[in-house]
């Protein structure tokens, strides 16, 4: 997944060669998730192969390497889980939902402009 430039430094100089090893090396090349997506579709291991055709839409698999503790200082391979793009998105749902609140928020704090809503 596209790393955002405002995070770029928080990951390590040799990200790129630690993403490429969990996904070639320790995956083979298969999405890791057994389940902790939360999608329900698959029992056991997905079956998305990078570069195949993912199951149930046809769409081409993109392997990604997802953060389980949405760090990504920590680069730990037992932190680390090569995942599909459908699996790492949804296995990541509720962290984007909370960050972009949170971006909402500042914005509407910085233009003097907070709204009153139930988050506030």
């Amino acid at each position: 997944m596209p790393i955002r430039p405002e995070n770029r430094a928080r990951y390590p100089k040799n990200w790129k060669e630690i993403s490429l090893r969990i996904r070639t090396v320790r995956a083979a090349g298969r999405c890791e998730c057994e389940g902790e997506c939360g999608r329900d579709t698959h029992a056991g291991r997905c079956p998305n192969v990078n570069g195949g055709a993912a199951y149930g839409t046809g769409s081409r698999v993109v392997l990604t390497v997802a953060h389980l503790d949405h760090t990504p200082e920590n680069c730990n391979d037992a932190n680390l889980r090569a995942m599909c793009q459908g699996c790492h998105l949804h296995y990541d749902r509720d962290h984007h939902r909370e960050t972009a609140a949170k971006t909402r928020r500042a914005a509407q704090e910085a233009s003097g402009q907070l709204a009153l809503t139930d988050e506030s």
